[in-house]
């Protein structure tokens, strides 16, 4: 189909919803069209989540038009799919700033726009979240519509149903629009199913219903539970709505998300209807209206710059592979000889590179749906029988399923293995994505092992450990992106459990990395050498348990200690400031700093630049060894480098 704008530009009159709102509904159309082929530009020019928005071109324009926005709440589930609305909502001059620094959120985010009233970008929030704002407004005495867009995928997850259950009993007037992106627009979700849609969400048939309730209610109890039965299958018989009825729910649909005749009237209906809360199933189909994403597997998900014309993505050549890639590889290694070995993800089957274990062994891998809960838990029973399973969750997912960790994993010392993706920063993603807080949660627990990698080899020797080590739960997290190019051993060696490794030698300062920092503090010792600083560099390869020996030989042997990692205040450099202080070690006036991520959250930018940010590259280390030797003015000329080299450029 082609992209060309229609030859009246209604997107650019809208500079808000109530510009959208005085269009005549037979002018939306153009409007959608005009608004996909935006959305489209835009990312290609950015990058980003774009099937996601593409499949909800057109709700966004029908949501924006019969609710009275931002009055009426409307709040994106995840976010995915937000970039349409933003055009909308007086934020198209800036939407080729979405991702990068200084510029819009890939998000929903509350500081961006009064049109944002939730931020998100993990899943299945929506549904909490609205329900809270709905019964705000009940207690205000305010008459305000609450919508809550949620995914198919997103529904899955047992926080969505724990809300609905909490509305239904409630009563309270909220409206969960489940856009399904898994089924096709298929002949039972045509002509049929709008008339039906319509029928049902009108006043007429909605007014029929309560009489027949308040008559089933005035007969014998046993004919007037019957009665109700009837009238709930018989709407379940056409709509296929009866779960959601069971919570609560009064049920329209499925309609389909991207006819507009079919949407403004149900939409309108349920807007104006009196009673508490409604499911409004709307089907769409993601990355609609782009024949290269509707022609792509994952529906162009997420993309890099692509061209427009073709959709050919334009993909930075390295011959380094990704850390997740590595983590993939190894453990399907590890699996051909161990048949015990079992793999489990979260609706992340590519994003932690189990599709490719899945390949090879189908039997033994396991995507349980958005449900880290029940992932880290179901890990926990199959290590009760004897097998290893390997839980390959996000570092800012693993959050959500914290209390498993604990009370069925930790306390019962079971072998779970925790494989923790995208560990640290995550450049365009921002805050909801960082992977900060890993090894402060883990490595406070008692028996649990944390470990983590500083290269691609390292990756492989801990994979090998994680499948040797029986006694208890153990850890390892690696980076978001590419290695450092180190060569990969043909087969993992198990390390020995809390022990480090020195890499280069030295007799003034320590630099004690955790993790994939370590290239930058070799980098450090390099510049160090230039201010007549002999340095020590070495990785600490574990959080827990720590190597005391090599943490307290350095302490005795140098002038300035300092520790690197990329995760949150309360990790790795805690730990080792408790021993260093239970040792007596800072008693001999040792100079110690703690680099960490600082005490705040990073938003989106690029890698490199939110590194520096934090005082995590190597000219973040040499100042903070400067600064700790009072060499102020030498650590300020360090740090103000990358700024004067920014400028010249």
């Amino acid at each position: 189909m082609s992209l060309t704008r229609p030859s009246t530009p209604l997107l650019d009159l809208v500079s808000e919803p109530a510009d959208l709102r005085r269009f005549p509904e037979d002018q939306l159309a153009q409007l959608a069209a005009e608004l996909r082929a935006e959305t489209i530009d835009a990312v290609s020019v950015t990058g980003g989540h774009l099937g996601a928005g593409l499949g909800v071109v057109e709700l966004t324009v029908a949501l924006h038009y019969i609710f009275n926005t931002p009055d009426d709440r409307l709040i994106w589930d995840v976010g995915h799919q937000c970039y349409p609305h933003k055009i909308l909502t007086g934020r198209r001059e800036r939407i080729r700033t979405l991702r990068q620094g200084g510029g819009l959120s890939g998000f929903t985010n509350r500081a961006e726009s009064v049109y944002d009233p939730f931020g998100a970008g993990h899943s299945s929030t929506s549904i909490s979240a609205g329900l809270g704002m709905a019964v705000a407004s009940e207690l205000q005495d305010t008459r305000r519509n609450v919508v809550c867009v949620i995914g198919d995928g997103a529904m899955s997850a047992g926080m969505a149903y724990e809300a609905m259950n909490n509305a239904g009993a409630m009563d309270s007037r909220l409206i969960v629009i489940l856009n399904d992106n898994d089924m096709s627009i298929a002949p039972p979700v045509g002509a049929m199913s709008a008339y039906l849609a319509r029928l049902i969400s009108g006043r007429t048939y909605r007014s029929l219903r309560e009489t027949a309730k308040q008559l089933a209610g005035n007969l014998p109890k046993f004919l007037g539970r019957q009665a109700a039965r009837a009238e709930e299958y018989a709407r379940g018989f056409l709509s296929g709505g009866t779960l959601f009825e069971e919570l609560g729910f009064y049920y329209v649909g499925p309609i389909d998300g991207h006819n507009l005749d079919h949407l403004l009237p149900v939409l309108r209906n349920i807007r104006d209807a009196e009673n508490g809360p409604v499911l409004v199933h709307v089907v769409t189909q993601k990355g609609k209206g782009y024949p290269p994403a509707e022609a792509s597997a994952d529906k162009y998900h997420g993309v890099q710059r692509f061209d427009v014309a073709t959709g050919a993505q334009k993909k930075v050549a390295s011959n380094a592979p990704t850390y997740t890639r590595v983590f993939a590889d190894s453990l399907i290694d590890a699996a051909r000889r161990d048949p015990k070995i079992v793999a489990i993800n979260a609706a992340m089957p590519a994003g932690t590179g189990l599709d490719l274990f899945a390949e090879q062994f189908p039997e033994r891998a396991f995507d349980v749906g958005i449900a880290e809960q029940h992932a880290v838990t179901f890990a926990a029973g199959l290590a009760t029988e004897g097998y290893k399973p390997f839980c390959a969750i996000y570092s800012t997912f693993l959050q959500r399923a914290y209390d498993q960790i604990v009370h069925d994993v930790v306390i019962q010392k079971l072998p779970v293995r925790f494989a923790i993706d995208r560990a640290g920063l995550v450049g365009a993603d921002g805050a909801t994505h960082v992977g900060a807080f890993d090894v402060p949660m883990l490595a406070c627990l008692p028996d649990m092992v944390v470990m983590a990698a500083a290269d691609e080899a390292e990756l492989v020797h801990m994979v090998a450990t994680a499948a040797a080590y029986d006694a208890g739960p153990i850890a390892f997290r690696y980076p978001r992106g590419e290695g450092v190019g180190i060569e990969r051993p043909a087969e993992g060696v198990p390390l020995e459990i809390g022990r480090g490794r020195v890499l280069r030698e030295g007799s003034t300062v320590a630099l004690l990395s955790l993790g994939t920092r370590l290239s930058a503090c070799l980098a450090a010792a390099d510049q160090l050498a230039g201010f007549g600083l002999s340095t020590t560099v070495a990785d600490a390869r574990f959080a827990k348990p720590l190597d005391r020996r090599l943490i307290l030989d350095l302490a005795r042997n140098h002038e300035v200690f300092v520790t690197v990692e990329e995760g949150a205040v309360g990790g790795f450099g805690s730990h080792v400031l408790t021993l260093l202080a239970q040792s007596g070690a800072l008693d001999r006036g040792l100079k110690v700093r703690t680099l960490q991520l600082p005490d705040t959250f990073i938003d989106h930018d690029s890698p490199a630049a939110q590194m520096a940010r934090a005082g995590l590259d190597s000219n973040g280390i040499v100042a903070s060894v400067l600064a700790s030797l009072g060499r102020e003015q030498d650590a300020v000329g360090v740090a103000a480098a990358p700024l004067a080299a920014l400028l010249r450029g």
